[in-house]
């Protein structure tokens, strides 16, 4: 139930955020971006001290650091290998052409921007995973809120190619789910917590991307988000 209303507030974002964007000039649009970035930027950096910061008495800790960078490397080489990114602007290119919008030089890009953010944050992840152990779909129903806002910004920016960003999401959400309810009691606090690291300082590359550029390759570190459970079975 939370990912429907997750799903559905992706795609309104995006048909708001199109339909709004048209009366914003390009000027606008260029510094709402980098605005953007500079949020997600924020959002990425107080993610991951969120779960990396440990305070004991008068003095700040680290924890997690070796499995962060573990899960990075690890991930990025399995993500370059199978080409992840790649295989989701092939995606972006067929419901493009399958919708007409051939003419739409936005459309990918808006895409796979908005499918990158709204799936690798810590609040989807978290999210689902509540809501296949619990029933608790309330952070779902949270993220949607503000995947709402984000997305229509986004529509304004790239136009109506960031409502198809709601198929991945529903998938990507659907599947944790769907494991969370299959493997019971096995996720533990300090496994979703790693995860969530992950995600977050994930979220972070994606803030540097919206400000100057696309110069991580975001999407092929998507499986970095698995190597925590890998981790887990070891240390």
């Amino acid at each position: 139930m939370g990912t429907i209303i997750n799903t559905a507030s992706v795609v309104l974002g995006g048909i708001f955020g199109t339909y709004f964007g048209r009366k914003i000039s390009k000027n606008i649009q260029e510094s709402l971006m980098k605005i953007i970035g500079i949020a997600v930027l924020f959002i990425g950096i107080t993610g991951t001290l969120q779960y990396m910061l440990v305070i004991d008495g008068n003095n700040i800790k680290t924890q997690g650091t070796m499995m962060l960078i573990i899960s990075l490397a690890l991930g990025t080489i399995i993500g370059e290998l199978l080409k992840i990114e790649d295989k989701i602007y092939k995606l972006g290119q067929w419901i493009k052409g399958k919708f007409n919008k051939k003419e739409d030089n936005y459309f990918v890009d808006g895409f796979v921007n908005t499918s990158l953010i709204i799936c690798v944050g810590a609040m989807g992840i978290v999210g689902s995973i509540q809501n296949g152990l619990t029933g608790d779909y309330s952070m779902l129903v949270a993220k949607g809120a503000l995947d709402f806002v984000i997305v229509m910004i986004n529509g304004s920016l790239f136009g109506i190619g960031v409502a198809f960003a709601a198929i991945p999401m529903f998938i990507y959400q659907g599947i944790i789910t769907v494991i969370a309810i299959l493997s019971g009691n096995f996720i533990g606090a300090e496994l979703i917590n790693n995860i969530s690291m992950v995600g977050a300082t994930l979220v972070f590359c994606i803030g540097i991307n919206l400000i100057w550029g696309n110069k991580i390759k975001v999407g092929n570190s998507i499986p970095a988000l698995l190597i925590p459970i890998i981790y887990s079975l070891f240390v």
